[in-house]
């Protein structure tokens, strides 16, 4: 091997060309040996203070010299070893520019950043004035026992400890795998910063976004712009700001939605722990079922995944869009979705306080259910609709949607429809079931089925003045309705029958056994439809409220 050697010969200074002595380190420039030991004697002292700021050649198998222009450089071969501080840099070949203190590297070039920081690639430029490398091709950042970044353009400046890279890179850890355009990586804090194009793929789901950061020691991923997650199961998630604990799979989100097959839901506040599969979802939640025409309002949900239950509550209510765009609305205390790969078992839960409001349709019940498979409602515990001018009360009610619009009302046990006239009379109506047949959006004709009993007041049409009350017993009876008003009445099976004129009826005459006007409890729109909570404006904030 090649190397430098002294020869001191008449008080000259000679460098010759020669073999590496033991170790292979280039050990001088030719001083006179006096003048020697008398630079090391005076600079002592002043040596760390060198070190500090110099790139230092540690190795080399040949060094041969050389000239750019006006400026001197050393041109070193095989096993190249350079040092700054805590820096090593290894190469194949470099070009070393020592009065600029700049380093150009090739071939396999390795730097060593203390303990915990190894970089190659194939091509490096180094300013040991500024501490700022310049990496090229195949280059491989690696932190030790946190993450490993791959890209072909990285430049990093050991002032600041961060990496950045652009031209596409890669960041690989135990769990996640990035990638995006360009980046940033925080040695001290372990943050990456990604951007453009940003794609993370784990065993669970994948994300895409626009900018995204990742804390490759903790694990966690910050949200900065809205990032569509799409689980293994095909969710979609889309998150706008929070963060999102890999290992633990617990998170804090802000503003975002998530969507499957069937619903998808929108919150400002998410908390997600996927461990145990519970989902928590606040402020200005909307759950939209898709193929039901189906939404779900409220300010707290909670989803358990593996159950496939979700529970919104807190100025809930539902919204299902009937024919022509009008919409019936369902409020109460919680709301219950269950959802099942088995039709017959999906369904919605409501219960206690529940209020409807439909502009034709009014209603009170203490719970109620709906069946997706049959698009049937049921209202259980003192339940009570009004329809027009009509009120219906039964022990059990369902109600029978059909091409989005009520198709029938089945009343079951003491079943009692109630109507005022323009004398506010009340007609009533009882028997131990009843149908309510609806048409183009109104009341068509009611059946009666068993035990059936009718009080009807007869106006003069002319005059407006009652004639009188009829009185029937029977076991069944047809209703005709013309407009929402009574037009004319069937009695089947035995009809008992009396006219009352209005000068003979008595008070208790007038009202059958089991008769409540409720006319006060009719619920408003605005008793129904709760106000959204006001907050900052962001992309998710302005919700639409039917």
């Amino acid at each position: 091997m090649d190397s430098i050697r002294f020869n001191i010969k008449a008080g000259k200074q000679k460098a010759e060309s020669g073999k590496l002595g033991a170790g292979g380190k280039i050990v001088g420039n030719g001083y006179s040996l006096l003048f020697f030991l008398l630079m090391i004697i005076l600079t002592a002292g002043a040596i760390p203070a060198v070190a500090q700021k110099k790139v230092k050649l540690k190795q080399a198998d040949q060094l041969r010299g050389g000239r750019q222009g006006e400026e001197r450089f050393d041109r070193l071969i095989g096993n190249v070893i350079l040092t700054q501080n805590q820096t090593t840099i290894y190469c194949d070949s470099a070009y070393f520019f020592k009065k600029r203190n700049y380093v150009e590297a090739y071939g396999r070039v390795k730097i060593l950043e203390g303990d915990s920081v190894t970089i190659t690639g194939r091509k490096l430029e180094y300013d040991g004035n500024t501490k700022k490398a310049k990496l090229r091709s195949n280059v491989v950042f690696t932190k030790l026992a946190t993450a490993t970044l791959y890209t072909d353009f990285l430049d990093f400046d050991r002032n600041t400890n961060i990496a950045n890279y652009f031209n596409n890179g890669r960041l690989v850890d135990s769990i996640n795998v990035l990638t995006s355009n360009k980046g940033y990586y925080n040695v001290n804090s372990n943050l990456a910063s990604f951007k453009r194009n940003v794609h993370v793929k784990n065993p669970d789901y994948t994300m895409t976004a626009d900018s995204l950061q990742y804390n490759s020691r903790s694990k966690i991923i910050y949200f900065v712009t809205p990032t569509t997650v799409v689980d293994k199961d095909s969710s979609i998630f889309v998150y706008e700001n929070g963060f999102y604990q890999t290992t633990s799979k617990q998170s804090d989100l802000k503003l975002g939605s998530a969507e499957t097959q069937d619903y998808k839901l929108d919150a400002e506040d998410y908390k997600l722990d996927d461990i145990r599969k519970k989902y928590l979802f606040r402020r200005n939640v909307v759950m939209t079922y898709k193929k039901e025409n189906l939404i779900i309002y409220g300010q707290s949900a909670d989803y358990f995944k593996s159950q496939g239950i979700a529970k919104v509550y807190d100025n809930a209510y539902i919204a299902k869009v009937t024919e022509n765009n009008d919409t019936l609305f369902i409020s109460a205390d919680t709301l219950v979705s269950i959802d099942s790969p088995d039709p017959s078992k999906k369904r919605l839960l409501a219960y206690n306080n529940v209020k409807i409001y439909k502009k034709d349709m009014q209603g009170l019940a203490d719970s109620l259910e709906y069946r997706s498979m049959d698009s049937t409602i049921y209202f259980y515990k003192d339940p009570i609709l009004w329809s027009q001018d009509n009120q219906m009360t039964a022990d059990s009610i369902r109600m029978l949607i059909k091409n989005n619009t009520i198709d029938r009302i089945f009343m079951v046990a003491n079943s009692f429809v109630v109507s005022q006239d323009t004398l506010i009379n009340f007609n009533q109506v009882k028997g131990r079931k009843m149908t309510t047949f609806f048409r183009n959006k109104k009341i068509d004709h009611v059946v009666v089925e068993g035990n059936g009993e009718s009080v009807y007041f007869a106006l003069d049409e002319k005059t407006n003045k009652a004639m009188g009350m009829n009185k029937i017993i029977c076991s069944n009876i047809t209703i005709r309705f013309k407009e929402g008003k009574v037009n004319n009445m069937s009695f089947y099976v035995k009809p008992e029958a009396s006219f009352i004129p209005p000068h003979e009826l008595k008070v208790e005459d007038t009202k059958l056994k089991g008769f409540v006007w409720r006319g006060k409890e009719k619920p408003k729109r605005e008793d129904v439809v709760k106000s959204p909570v006001i907050s900052n404006p962001g992309p998710s904030s302005d919700r639409k409220r039917l």
